[in-house]
């Protein structure tokens, strides 16, 4: 399998080039690119070789997924995007919508989530979007903020309320009453396709519905966030392994006072940090990622400690990064003035710090009891 990542990295590696600055500027990621992933199967690594996928485990995804975020976050937001939508309806839906959707995910269609309302961020219990039944029709009305990769998405997974308990709804794009309207100039994964939904009275079969619909709130939005809490951590690890490498680089060719860079104690100070916050992160990560093929009982808090380990750290470290490349990380397009903002959007998506930091503390409150 170490082959099959490493060869899928290198495959990416030339793909992207040194495009990323130049897709970042123009907040638009090629769409044969994207088609040309997601028919690889590289989108959503994990989804199992009987639907058409890779059937990777979670550390080799993790791995892939690193690399990728070490070239481009918006390519990886992508990627964490498709793997959230073929992780719930691997695990929410019925047999029947398995072998209908997951193909198609495993072979070049693309998906986005949708969580965020202009009322519901970090409280997702304040979800006002609905689905009603009409007959044998689905009636499905509301609104959905920031959606990562909706602008690429064929298939958008709408969670919404659907009577005492909600429901996730696959939506195809192109339904009636669906518009898509891109966010404008997002401080960070600028290309990643960041959209508002407006769902309009839209009007879908009863299969729509992943699992029947009726469930519990909670149940649908742990399932999702576990996946992309991972699969975010896993980026900023490859955020800090681009800034490690750019700084380092940077203070071994410039010069400054008669020798170079990194030999003035206070920059090698800032390599130093920077190079143990990647290392910090990865191991975070690799933990969870063993928790999470393991099927452990502390997955879910290993998760959460993951994303929140590696975000601050990815925060942390591009500062440090910008700092030592002082102007020349400066300008835009750079891969730390990318990551500089990248990364600090890391710190608030898929659970905010704060929420993390909540879950956490519960986590070592029930750990004495």
């Amino acid at each position: 399998m170490r082959e099959a990542v490493a060869a899928a990295a290198s495959a990416v590696t030339e793909l992207v080039g040194d495009r990323a600055s130049d897709w970042d500027r123009a907040g638009l990621l090629p769409e044969e690119l994207v088609r040309k992933l997601g028919a690889a199967g590289q989108l959503a690594t994990q989804l199992p070789a009987r639907y058409g996928g890779l059937g990777w485990s979670s550390a080799d995804s993790g791995e892939f997924t690193a690399h990728v975020g070490s070239l481009c976050s918006s390519l990886r937001s992508v990627m964490t995007s498709q793997g959230m939508a073929a992780w719930m309806v691997e695990r929410l839906g019925d047999p029947a919508q398995a072998a209908a959707l997951l193909p198609r995910l495993a072979s070049g269609d693309t998906a986005a989530v949708a969580f965020s309302e202009p009322q519901a961020g970090s409280d997702l219990s304040a979800i006002e979007t609905t689905v009603t039944t009409d007959g044998d029709t689905l009636v499905l009305t509301g609104r959905k903020k920031w959606v990562t990769a909706a602008d690429y998405a064929d298939l958008l997974l709408v969670i919404a309320r659907m009577d005492e308990g909600a429901a996730v709804v696959v939506v195809p794009r192109t339904a009636p009453g669906v518009r898509v309207r891109r966010v404008a100039d997002p401080l960070g994964c600028r290309a990643a396709g960041h959209a508002d939904v407006q769902l309009d009275g839209v009007r879908l079969p009863l299969d729509s519905l992943l699992g029947g619909g009726r469930q519990p709130l909670p149940l649908l939005v742990t399932t999702a966030l576990a996946y992309g809490r991972i699969s975010v951590a896993w980026g900023c690890a490859g955020i800090l392994r681009a800034c490690v490498a750019a700084a380092v680089d940077h203070a071994a060719t410039r010069h400054q006072f008669g020798q170079p860079l990194g030999q003035h104690q206070l920059v090698a100070r800032h390599l130093a940090d920077l190079w143990a916050a990647e290392q910090v992160a990865t191991r975070a990560c690799e933990y969870a990622s063993r928790c999470w093929d393991d099927n452990a009982a502390d997955l879910a808090t290993a998760v959460v400690l993951a994303k929140y380990v590696s975000a601050g750290q990815a925060a942390k470290g591009a500062a440090a990064a910008v700092q030592v490349l002082a102007s020349a990380g400066a300008q835009d397009g750079h891969v730390v003035a990318r990551a500089y903002r990248d990364a600090k959007l890391m710190e608030i998506i898929e659970g905010s710090n704060e929420v993390c930091q909540l879950i956490l503390a519960d986590a070592a409150t029930r750990s004495r009891t």
